[in-house]
């Protein structure tokens, strides 16, 4: 009987091994990664540039439609589109470098004809511009509600979470035996008062925050893919 030494081929049906997306990091050390922190600087810087697109495009829009039964409104519409390629440009600059997805560029404008006329018909019939001019105003939302969610989960998270080690801050330095919860007076003159005192609070509070502090990157992930869609879908070149 003859003996060959088996090689595995591309056509071999053989079991692939389990393996992680490249770049993510595991559930665990994910809040303390480097991609985590590029998403969360993504979404905090987002929203300044968000606010400042969206009121480029809303003002030109405004003031050229305004315009446009005479000739002034047209430049005022070519502006726009200029300036929404320029915070297209802006970006995927900052969708390469803190995301990690490339995005190529649209091509550049060809105006038909040569002269100021032909300059601004041409931006006017620019696809590429009016596509990262609906991106200024359809994604202004998403960067208000991703910098509060993102904002309010991490913050949220870290304090609940480290709280052990400033419990006795209160007790110290305050009337409060441990961090006060609720506090009112009904009607009734019942007064109602609930404070985080015992060990098995304390730690159940933690144990809350280190679950924010573990959903956070998971969550702050699924917001920036909808910016790495969106930016493929309105910011590239089709």
């Amino acid at each position: 009987m003859s003996t060959g030494t088996l090689h595995r081929t591309s056509h071999d049906a053989w079991p692939a091994e389990p393996r992680t997306a490249p770049g993510r990091p595991g559930f665990l050390r994910a809040p303390f990664s480097g991609a985590f922190h590029r998403e969360v600087g993504f979404v905090l810087t987002g929203l300044p540039i968000a606010v400042a697109g969206f009121t480029f495009a809303v003002t030109c829009f405004a003031t050229g439609a305004g315009l446009v039964v005479t000739a002034l409104g047209l430049p005022v519409l070519a502006l726009l589109l200029v300036g929404s390629r320029g915070f297209g440009a802006l970006e995927r600059h900052r969708t390469r470098t803190l995301l990690g997805t490339e995005v190529a560029a649209p091509a550049p404008v060809a105006p038909a004809r040569r002269g100021f006329w032909g300059a601004v018909t041409g931006r006017l019939a620019d696809g590429a511009g009016w596509r990262a001019a609906l991106y200024q105003v359809a994604m202004f939302p998403w960067a208000v509600l991703g910098f509060v969610l993102t904002v309010t989960f991490l913050v949220t998270g870290w304090v609940m979470a480290l709280y052990p080690l400033y419990h006795w801050v209160f007790a110290r330095y305050t009337d409060w035996p441990g961090y006060r919860v609720v506090d009112f007076t009904t009607d009734a003159g019942h007064h109602y008062a609930y404070y985080i005192t015992s060990p098995a609070q304390i730690a159940g509070v933690s144990a809350v925050g280190l679950l924010l502090v573990l959903v956070t990157p998971p969550l702050v992930h699924g917001l920036t893919t909808v910016n790495r869609l969106a930016v493929r879908g309105l910011l590239g070149h089709r």
